[in-house]
């Protein structure tokens, strides 16, 4: 576990030392905006599509990997929806803490880690767990907490959802990949040059913005954020481990990627969102601060584990 530690170090070196900045206010909030912006609409775009411009959709797209990760992260999903439930929390809240129960850091983190650590043939997982994130579970959560004050679904809110989808930068940068990769066209030097060059920025970055972004959270409900955060680095892990290893069988190569993508901490957007429809942002922060700070250890360990 050792060489697996010192390997994943640097990269939360580099969340510490964003987390360092925004501590001491040399990094404000507005820089950490900004600097998110650059790397969620222009780095991670230009490394996610240079990444699936050289695959092809048959190569990535697995039936069985798919409903092994929807299975394992469901059981997850419903049991932190039926723990707020029973602590008599509204439907919407519960909405929130299943999303911090099941919802990694797949983008900014995971990406650059994993495909360091695991090597370059995890990008095809990685990247496939990251669109069923995005597709289903960030659909679900506005899906879920528009009805528990509507009372209904209402087609505005199922356009709203599609339109938030398609704006996405993650998934136009992955679908236009795949595109290009379907058109067979090779990619020209330059161009090749000029997205690795820009895509190189997005690993520094994002773990920079992921610290600077922590400074500014405040606790609230520690118990809750504790819980939340074992869901996320042990329950996930061990029941989407369960789903690809027994119940879904899935290549061994695959299924260790897939659960090493699980092991990371609560995803920041979860932050967003919950922010965004005003409902329980300071349970979510705290859920975030804690499962990072924690991952430091329980990501080496899940990683020296599936590479086993």
């Amino acid at each position: 576990m050792l060489p697996i530690f010192l390997k994943t170090l640097p990269f939360f070196g580099l969340i510490a030392l964003g987390y360092g900045a925004g501590r001491i206010r040399f990094f404000p909030d507005e820089a950490t905006a900004w600097l998110t912006k650059f790397v969620f609409y222009f780095a991670l775009s230009a490394m996610l599509f240079r990444f699936s411009a050289n695959l092809s959709l048959g190569e990535v797209l697995d039936w069985t990997f798919v409903t092994a990760y929807l299975a394992g992260t469901l059981v997850v999903y419903i049991l932190a929806t039926g723990v707020a439930l029973i602590r008599k929390r509204p439907m919407d809240e519960a909405a929130v803490e299943a999303q911090c129960a099941v919802i990694g850091n797949v983008g900014f983190l995971g990406v650059p880690m994993l495909v360091l650590l695991l090597g370059e043939a995890a990008i095809g997982p990685v990247m496939l767990v990251l669109a069923v994130d995005l597709l289903v579970f960030s659909s679900l959560i506005v899906i879920i907490i528009t009805t528990s004050r509507d009372g209904r679904v209402a087609l505005g809110v199922l356009m709203s959802v599609a339109r938030g989808l398609l704006r996405n930068p993650m998934i136009v940068s992955i679908a236009a990949g795949f595109t290009w990769a379907a058109l067979q066209i090779p990619i020209p030097a330059p161009m090749n040059e000029f997205l690795t060059l820009l895509g190189a920025a997005a690993t520094p970055g994002a773990l920079f913005a992921i610290g600077a972004s922590l400074a500014s959270k405040s606790a609230e409900r520690l118990s809750v954020a504790v819980w939340l955060s074992v869901c996320k680095l042990v329950l996930h892990p061990a029941a989407v481990a369960v789903a690809a290893l027994w119940l879904f069988p899935v290549e061994p190569y695959s299924a260790s990627v897939m659960i090493a993508a699980t092991s990371l901490p609560v995803a920041g957007n979860v932050y967003i969102l919950a922010r965004h429809y005003g409902v329980a942002p300071h349970r979510a922060s705290t859920a975030i601060l804690v499962s990072t700070a924690a991952s430091v250890l329980t990501v080496s360990t899940i990683i020296a584990w599936v590479g086993q």
